[in-house]
C-alpha cells in the first residue's frame, strides 16, 4: 500500500511544477500537459520532443504501477527517471535565476522521488 501511495504522490506532485519565461508567460505542468495532449491528436509532430514525451511516458508508467499488485520497481524507477529529468531542470532553472516560486514547486516531487527510491531499495 505504501508503494502505491508513494507512486500516486509522485504523479500528483509532478503536475504542479511551475515554469516562467520571457514576456510574462507562465504555466503549471498540468496546463502544459493538457496542451500537449490536445495537440498530440491534431499535430503530433509538433509535440515530439524529449522534454514532452519522456515526462508523459514517466507519468504513464507510474500510473500503470497503481494497478499492479505489487507495483513494479523497474516501472517506478523508469517513471521517476522520465519525470525527474524535467523537474530537475525546472529546479535548476529556478535556482540559476533565483526564482523561488519555480524552485519550490519542484522540491515536493524531488523529495518524494528520493523517499520512493529509498523505500523500494529497502523492499
Amino acid at each position: 500500500m505504501k508503494s502505491k501511495l508513494l507512486n500516486l504522490l509522485l504523479i500528483m506532485t509532478s503536475l504542479f511544477g511551475y515554469m516562467e519565461w520571457g514576456g510574462g508567460n507562465h504555466l503549471f505542468l498540468f496546463q502544459a500537459e493538457g496542451q500537449v495532449l490536445a495537440k498530440m491528436f491534431t499535430d503530433p509532430m509538433s509535440v515530439l520532443h524529449p522534454f514532452t514525451v519522456l515526462p508523459i511516458i514517466g507519468q504513464l508508467l507510474l500510473l500503470i504501477t497503481l494497478f499492479q499488485k505489487p507495483p513494479s520497481k523497474i516501472l517506478t524507477y523508469a517513471g521517476i527517471a522520465g519525470l525527474g529529468i524535467l523537474l530537475s531542470f525546472i529546479f535548476l532553472a529556478g535556482a540559476l535565476s533565483t526564482n523561488f516560486k519555480i524552485m519550490l514547486t519542484a522540491i515536493p516531487f524531488l523529495v518524494i522521488a528520493v523517499i520512493t527510491i529509498w523505500h523500494y531499495r529497502r523492499l
